[in-house]
């Protein structure tokens, strides 16, 4: 089993260069950046994890400015989004950024996106909140185009381009991992039909547990002629607890991270310093 750490980036945070480092020399294996653009004073939809939204998601920085900085100090250690808001940026400028970030990486990125939950936000960005579902299918359909056709061109309801030129393309063909993070159903299905993978998530509404929903998610895409070994499954936000991880072990899960708090190296290295001694129990 392989094993990452999650890190809302923040001006009073660890940074990405001073994480990443210490990632790499323990033997982690991916790191995780995730985004919100702004958070509106007002709030029409609450937040899914808990009553108080933390102080970290109002200040974090863009993941993609703080991988490309834990890029440039590392060599193996992936580097993944965890989660861009796709429904909230361009897709032919994302596209150029997720290309751009696995060029410098020499092919390590991994692009973790979900739908979002945070009304207020989308609308500041002119995406209206109950189409924003298939307004993020459409951006993916069409940031593959881009990523693997040297004259891209997407033609749908919410995007509409083309032809067009748009380099660099990515080092990893077709294109970097598209992992689907959500609850399930729902974000299951989006995960099958245009995913590589899938980021299970419980919510306050959602509260199946996980190891009860990955054989479901696996028989959806069998169901849907897909490969299920083909799929990946990450587990993020996950507790130090080698009993539960050795369950998702057992179900074949190929990545687990916790999600760390927004502090500064003298208490975040203890904590990966207690995750190596996980990895270690967990995989001998």
């Amino acid at each position: 089993m392989k094993f990452g750490a999650s890190m809302f980036f923040t001006d009073y945070s660890i940074t990405p260069t001073a994480l990443a480092r210490a990632m790499e020399e323990r033997g982690f294996d991916i790191l995780w950046a995730p985004e919100h653009s702004h958070i509106p004073l007002s709030r029409k939809t609450p937040f899914p994890l808990g009553p108080e939204l933390p102080k970290r998601y109002y200040d974090v920085m863009d993941p993609f400015v703080t991988l490309s900085a834990a890029a440039a100090v590392t060599t193996t250690l992936k580097l993944a989004t965890g989660v861009c808001l796709v429904a909230q940026r361009d897709p032919i400028q994302t596209a150029k950024l997720v290309a751009s970030i696995d060029q410098i990486s020499g092919g390590r990125f991994v692009f973790g996106i979900g739908n979002g939950w945070n009304q207020d936000e989308m609308e500041n960005h002119g995406t209206d909140f109950a189409s924003r579902h298939k307004l993020v299918r459409e951006r993916v359909e069409a940031m593959k185009a881009i990523w693997t056709q040297d004259a891209a061109e997407y033609h749908g309801e919410f995007v509409n381009f083309g032809p067009i030129a748009a380099w660099p393309k990515p080092v990893q063909k077709p294109h970097p991992p598209i992992l689907i993070g959500g609850a399930f159903p729902y974000s299951a299905r989006r995960a099958v039909r245009y995913g590589d993978g899938w980021m299970p998530q419980v919510t306050a509404t959602d509260k199946a547990p996980l190891t009860e929903v990955i054989p479901r998610f696996r028989q959806m895409v069998a169901e849907a002629g897909r490969d299920p070994a083909a799929m990946q499954i990450v587990m993020g936000a996950q507790p130090p607890d080698p009993k539960l991880i050795g369950q998702y072990q057992a179900l074949d899960v190929d990545i687990v991270y916790p999600s760390l708090p927004s502090e500064a190296a003298d208490k975040i290295l203890p904590m990966l310093d207690q995750w190596v001694r996980v990895m270690r129990e967990v995989n001998g």
